[in-house]
């Protein structure tokens, strides 16, 4: 009884450590520090990450924009890894990356081939997570990181096949400059 009780409080101690790690995160997350950054050059490094499946980059025009690299990598690396995680759970084989530039933005998009979205209700609910060993943080700081940079984090069904697509689309001004005015081309 003595080392179940012990194993029982190691796990729950465990447990809470990512916790408060995932929650200090949340709770932290710095003003961005703009930079001309390579739409191209970040997805591709983003997509060499993922060891799992191969992600497939769909490049899209030069874009060079003001961002946090740092910021908008930790984004990306947590959208693609849900997508993995979608597709691998649904027996798919192919997650894309790529971007669009249109309409005063950069859209970085991720595509899966997972069952879809489903319940949306909790998709940014802090430390809500259907996933065994997630920790619910991902997507709530992946939204707070594209909100930080003046754009936004949209999650949908992809409709025509199955899959869900996640948006990062980060402003740009009528003359292709970012808000800041660096200059995004």
């Amino acid at each position: 009884d003595l080392e179940r009780g012990l194993r029982v409080i190691s796990a729950r101690a465990d447990t809470l450590g990512r916790f408060m790690a995932s929650y200090a995160k949340l709770a932290r997350l710095p003003a961005p520090a703009l930079a001309p950054v390579s739409v191209g050059s970040l997805v591709r490094m983003v997509a060499e990450l993922e060891t799992r499946i191969p992600v497939q980059v769909v490049p899209g025009p030069e874009a060079i924009c003001p961002a946090d690299a740092d910021q908008l990598q930790q984004a990306l690396i947590n959208l693609v890894r849900n997508a993995v995680d979608a597709t691998l759970e649904a027996e798919g084989d192919r997650v894309r990356l790529g971007w669009e530039v249109h309409a005063g933005k950069v859209e970085i998009i991720v595509e899966d081939e997972g069952p879809g979205l489903g319940d949306t209700a909790n998709l940014f609910v802090p430390f809500f997570t259907t996933k065994s060993g997630g920790s619910g943080v991902g997507l709530v700081l992946s939204r707070q990181i594209a909100e930080s940079h003046g754009g936004t984090l949209l999650l949908e069904d992809r409709g025509d096949v199955r899959g869900a697509r996640a948006r990062i689309a980060v402003p740009m001004d009528e003359d292709g400059k970012a808000k800041d005015s660096t200059t995004c081309r």
